[in-house]
């Protein structure tokens, strides 16, 4: 895994850019010291590691205006960061970076019922949206797994799904706006409370693009009224591929449940030692299908989907008599990673997406990849749109361990993209799949895609060394000279 060379003369300027720094953010808005520097030296892909430069909490956008517009004239890089929950390295600091943390942007401006709109800063958690609006009956609907401390800028930033994803879509189907400020110090502004804009869907570029295009600052989303009645059901099965087989029966009947959730035997065994959710311990494979509208409808469709789930085999079939059980149901998905963390000492959590009606194919392939690594697995992913979490089960003490984890990983994503999917599902490409772009992408395809970066930050400056495996100038992309030029990525340091 390799990163742009440090530059040493940005390194060498360090106490300048740190004066520079304190005159735009005052008090304790710039931290310097070694030790208060590590709390950022990763995000959730623990794995890799480094010190920044600097890092800087500005409280306003004019401050993040003013520190971009001397980055842009001094050639200083920024790596932005929200809460660090992200899973794919794509807050991982530079030694010749400032890290720009979004922390302090923590305040909801407007709620607005009328148009079902809240306008928030970038740094509030999302689960914090859904919490200052629920008492109106109303909720913010993608909901990751880590929604008590991701920030709603980070969750546009990888273009966020969690477990109702499938019916009310992932973070970009949610959000109207942003407020964004450019590598030059610019403040722009995409969208808004309106459904759709004209001209250039700038909106959707920026979303999902991994804070190389800008540092977003404020968001307007979507709320939704919560549904009458919401009910799940647990489905047991004796093995993966009858609960693949019942996940593709239920959408091939036109069934979109609000969310639909997929653990195997080990994550199934994990998360009920950890939170007592209920879960039956004598089934291969666990799905959770939640339905929601009004409640004649619900239960029909309880009666609809109980009738596929014993054609495809349930051995275990339970459907939740109050909102307390329904939410007891999801705690043991929601808790399934800091579960499955009780299993090893590492794991690394994979993020791939298939066709639905290749999950059984998937599961199967990803068994024969454990067996030929000598590694342990659990799986916990979001069924119903193909979006899977295998959980690869290592122990980084032990040399070479986590080489395999990442080859097993690796291995993981080539078949899926293989069997017609992706790379990422939401967690993004960062460090951790820029490496496997290529098996997606041809080079000019990705060459294109960095030309529309050189038109939002042409000096590179703005998380460098993330998504694509090399960096091009943007002078040769403008000719589209695709095997000069390249930049250099020397190691990162591992935990």
């Amino acid at each position: 895994m390799k990163m742009p060379q440090p530059d040493a003369g940005v390194i060498a300027r360090r106490a300048e850019i740190i004066e520079a720094m304190q005159a735009i953010v005052s008090g304790e808005g710039v931290i310097t010291d070694e030790e208060e520097l590590r709390v950022y030296d990763h995000d959730g892909l623990m794995a890799y590691k480094g010190l920044p430069l600097v890092v800087v909490l500005p409280e306003t956008t004019g401050q993040v205006s003013a520190i971009l517009e001397y980055c842009a004239a001094n050639e200083v890089k920024i790596v932005p960061r929200g809460a660090g929950t992200g899973l794919s390295g794509g807050a991982l600091p530079l030694a010749d970076a400032i890290t720009l943390g979004l922390g302090k942007f923590n305040k909801i401006l407007e709620i607005d019922y009328d148009n079902r709109t809240v306008i928030t800063q970038s740094g509030v958690t999302n689960l914090a949206i859904t919490e200052a609006v629920e008492d109106e009956g109303f909720y913010y609907a993608p909901d990751p797994s880590s929604q008590i401390a991701c920030s709603i800028g980070g969750n546009i930033a990888e273009n966020s799904g969690g477990v109702h994803c499938l019916k009310y879509g992932l973070t970009t189907n949610n959000v109207l706006g942003i407020e964004m400020v450019l590598m030059s110090g610019k403040i722009v502004h995409f969208g808004g409370k309106h459904l759709d804009s004209g001209g250039y869907d700038l909106l959707g570029v920026a979303t999902g693009s991994e804070g190389l295009l800008g540092v977003i600052t404020e968001v307007t989303v979507r709320i939704l009224q919560k549904p009458e009645t919401a009910r799940a059901l647990l489905l047991g099965f004796p093995s993966n591929k009858s609960a693949g087989n019942c996940v593709a029966a239920i959408i091939g009947a036109g069934i979109i449940p609000g969310g639909m959730e997929m653990m195997d035997k080990p994550a199934i065994h994990a998360t009920e030692d950890f939170v007592h959710a209920g879960y039956p311990l004598d089934v291969q494979a666990l799905l959770i299908v939640e339905l929601d509208g009004p409640e004649v409808e619900v239960d029909h469709l309880i009666e609809r989907v109980d009738a596929i789930a014993r054609q495809a085999g349930a051995t275990h079939l339970s459907v939740s008599r109050s909102e307390e059980e329904r939410q007891a149901f999801w705690s043991g998905r929601k808790n399934a990673f800091p579960a499955v963390g009780r299993l090893s000492p590492d794991y690394l959590c994979m993020d791939g997406t298939i066709p639905r009606r290749k999950l059984a194919d998937v599961l199967q392939r990803i068994e024969e990849l454990s067996q030929q690594y000598g590694l342990r697995i659990a799986n916990v992913f979001h069924a119903g749109d193909g979006n899977l979490h295998p959980l690869i089960l290592f122990d980084a003490n032990e040399p070479g361990e986590l080489e395999k984890a990442e080859n097993f990983g690796a291995d993981i994503l080539r078949y899926c993209v293989e069997v017609g999917g992706v790379l990422t599902g939401e967690h993004g490409v960062g460090i951790e799949k820029r490496d496997l772009m290529g098996v997606m992408f041809t080079e000019d395809d990705m060459n294109h895609q960095q030309r529309l970066k050189c038109a939002f930050d042409p000096a590179h400056l703005l998380n460098p060394g993330k998504v694509y495996p090399t960096l091009h100038r943007c002078s040769e992309l403008g000719r589209m000279f695709v095997h000069k030029g390249k930049l250099p990525f020397p190691d990162i340091p591992r935990f």
